[in-house]
């Protein structure tokens, strides 16, 4: 039996709630084989980043090389944290030799500017490192200051909607950061909107954003149309932040294993 594969970039978190770790659990419940590549090491627990350490570009490079050589299958490409503009360079010059043999492989693109509470995670400017990938990203999905920060501070849904698709063909931000009873994710393509629902859960939650890049990058690899993938990865999102649990004090890390949820 073969396996559809997606090719991760994504930072080590030792907590294993955000990061690689929460990527390769929920590529890896979704039924496709994550392909790991860890663009940096950080010094953080469940609450908070105390250091980001990237690791080197040609580094990254050589590892994905390798597997484009041994002429393993990808079949969709999940962009977490970079750790730097080199790295995203590296990663733009691997999106482009796949692209070259196929150029629609799916690429989800997760901005991740900085930690949850706001703490750094890219070496120098974190909009200018990523600046590389979003005309290479398929999908991207910024949370509500992501969006304002990618979009020079415009803060309109639909203003930052039309910046963003500038680059990326298919937007969706994420309403977590927002106020109300629900959480309101709202997905741009053309002229086409969609909003999402979800009640708000009580708490806060570690890795929910790499989670659902990953789902949905998952859910591309296995050729699952763009509303249908979206629609399931919300729901698998949403599922895991309800059967969260507790490692220490603070954040609560998604249960992204289906037979304990």
């Amino acid at each position: 039996m073969k396996k559809v594969c997606v090719l991760v970039f994504a930072g080590l978190d030792p907590s294993g709630g955000a990061g690689i770790q929460a990527d390769i659990q929920a590529i890896s419940d979704a039924g496709a084989h994550p392909l790991t590549i860890i663009t940096a090491l950080t010094v953080q627990d469940n609450q908070h980043v105390h250091a980001v350490h990237p690791v080197t570009a040609s580094i990254l490079f050589e590892q994905a090389h390798a597997l484009i050589a041994q002429g393993t299958a990808i079949d969709a490409i999940k962009i977490g944290i970079v750790g730097s503009l080199a790295n995203a360079q590296a990663i733009a010059k691997v999106i482009i030799t796949l692209k070259a043999f196929n150029p629609g492989l799916p690429v989800v693109l997760d901005p991740v500017l900085a930690s949850g509470h706001g703490d750094v995670l890219t070496q120098g400017d974190a909009v200018q490192a990523i600046a590389p990938l979003r005309s290479l990203a398929t999908l991207i999905l910024p949370n509500l200051p992501e969006a304002r920060a990618l979009c020079d501070g415009v803060d309109q849904l639909a203003l930052q909607a039309q910046r963003l698709l500038q680059d990326t063909p298919h937007v969706m931000i994420k309403g977590g950061h927002g106020e109300g009873d629900d959480i309101i994710n709202t997905w741009f393509h053309g002229n086409q909107q969609r909003e999402w629902h979800w009640p708000r859960l009580l708490g806060e939650y570690h890795g929910s954003g790499c989670t659902l890049a990953s789902a949905i990058a998952a859910r591309f690899a296995q050729g699952v149309a763009i509303e249908a993938a979206l629609d399931a990865a919300q729901n698998y999102t949403h599922n895991s932040l309800a059967h969260a649990y507790a490692i220490a004090p603070g954040q609560h890390i998604p249960h992204r294993l289906k037979e304990m949820s």
